[in-house]
């Protein structure tokens, strides 16, 4: 009997915004705990919300990029547990009229392309974080109430592969709107899968497994897989998959048991009452569309039309900081296909040497326009350019600055360079005999010396040239 996947994933995003949903409090990570709070974050009674707007205007350009139905009135519910990291008991969300609703999103896997259907989007806030010790647990507040969507994917992903590449997708997504940072690390980017195994063919749907706040594409993907055998070989054995909750662990490669899932847990969902609903204008929908930064698929084909290849510009969207570099650099000035090879080459083996991000490059994207002009210009060689892309780094001023400090522009005046070439032939002049006999080694041997005697400023391609006529009229 042959078996199949059902996959469904909720991805929770932190948005980047300047304060909480609900409260003026700071949205920030990694400060002291609890100092980024305000009474509302607390759960305090007689604390009223009110509804962040760029939250909403975030949540609208994902929606668009999802090619979502968006709703044009906003209301909140109130989903009711009791949690310690839940202070009010309840948490404000979109139970009933999500924003989103009924999107789909294309992704590439080895086997091509496929669309990947979306049942909704909507807005929340975030609960407090809890450190757990052996006897006791602490809770940080400060990221209570942080502005969260949630996006729920239709069944229709089938291996762990495709899962890596729709949360890799959904990543570029918001990272390139700019709406969330996107980092998994830090828990902006988290993601629950659902993991049911069915005979292959079937409509009907076999007993779903949650993995819990997977961490990394890789695991993702690594857990999903696994848990599509482990409940195969259960199947095959003629057992029943049990409903639970799981999570992975990333030294043994399993799923791990977290907790069994008896009775639907009823959340008592109702509207909140102290969120009045508020009416979205085509207006105002529009205009949080029309204002949206480009997402990677846009800046691709921008990249293209510039003269890149397709490899450069894949390299380029792979990281929206990276690709925001370059943009700068070429609204500088630089020649976009120069520059994206040097970004690619040079920039991406500094940063991995430095083990830094682009954002902590010392080289600013202006000054590495001035180099590629530079370099485009033939004031310096090759060997040249990449000395001087190093004292870049270490100096960390513009390359213009540092060649009125060397006097290391390139020499590409015929007259100085010829007279090289003559106390160069004259010094080795069985060098001419050679080359009439054929060897025509000899005229890369008389560039190097002429460039030695240049201290590598010589122009290399007019020597050539040079060297090559003087050769010959001898």
């Amino acid at each position: 009997m042959e078996f199949e996947a059902v996959i469904g994933l909720e991805i929770h995003i932190e948005l980047k915004t300047k304060s909480k949903m609900f409260s003026s409090a700071p949205v920030t990570y990694g400060l002291e705990p609890n100092t980024q709070i305000e009474l509302y974050d607390l759960g305090f009674p007689g604390v009223m919300p009110s509804v962040n707007k760029q939250a909403v205007i975030s949540a609208i350009r994902v929606c668009h990029a999802l090619n979502m139905k968006i709703d044009d009135t906003l209301m909140f519910d109130r989903k009711n547990y009791f949690y310690s990291d839940l202070s009010k008991g309840y948490q404000i969300t979109q139970q009933f009229r999500p924003i989103g609703r009924e999107g789909h999103l294309t992704i590439k896997t080895f086997e091509g392309e496929k669309d990947i259907g979306i049942e909704r989007l909507h807005l929340e806030e975030d609960a407090c974080k809890q450190l757990h010790y052996s006897d006791y647990t602490l809770i940080d507040y400060n990221r209570s109430g942080i502005p969260l969507i949630e996006i729920v994917s239709k069944p229709e992903i089938r291996s762990g592969e495709e899962a890596a590449k729709y949360v890799e997708k959904i990543r570029s997504i918001v990272t390139f709107l700019d709406v969330s940072n996107g980092k998994m690390e830090e828990g902006s980017l988290r993601c629950d899968t659902n993991v049911s195994v069915r005979e292959k063919g079937s409509s009907d749907f076999g007993i779903k497994v949650e993995i819990k706040n997977v961490n990394g594409l890789t695991n993702i993907q690594r857990a999903i897989d696994y848990e599509i055998r482990r409940q195969t070989e259960i199947l095959q054995k003629g057992e029943i998959v049990k409903e639970e909750t799981r999570r992975y662990d990333e030294n043994k490669k399993i799923t791990v048991l977290m907790r069994a899932k008896n009775d639907p847990v009823d959340y008592k969902y109702f509207t909140d009452a102290n969120i009045a609903p508020i009416k979205l204008s085509k207006e105002f929908i529009q205009e949080a569309i029309s204002t949206s930064p480009e997402l990677a698929e846009v800046k691709k084909i921008r990249y293209l039309s510039m003269g890149l290849n397709e490899y450069d510009s894949d390299l380029l969207i792979s990281d929206v900081d990276l690709s925001k570099y370059f943009d700068e650099a070429v609204r500088s000035g630089a020649n976009p296909k120069l520059l994206a090879n040097w970004i690619n080459v040079n920039v991406r083996a500094s940063l991995k040497r430095l083990n830094i991000s682009i954002n902590e490059f010392p080289i600013t994207p202006i000054h590495l326009a001035e180099l590629i002009k530079i370099i485009e210009k033939g004031k310096i060689s090759n060997v040249q350019a990449r000395d001087l892309f190093m004292k870049m780094l270490e100096k960390k001023i513009s390359p213009n600055k540092i060649l009125e400090e060397s006097d290391s522009t390139q020499i590409s005046d015929m007259s100085t360079i010829q007279k090289l070439i003559l106390e160069t032939i004259s010094e080795n002049e069985k060098s001419v005999i050679d080359y009439k006999n054929g060897n025509e080694r000899v005229v890369g041997f008389i560039v190097g010396q002429v460039l030695k005697k240049s201290a590598g400023k010589a122009n290399p391609a007019l020597t050539s040239k040079l060297v090559l006529e003087e050769l010959k009229r001898r």
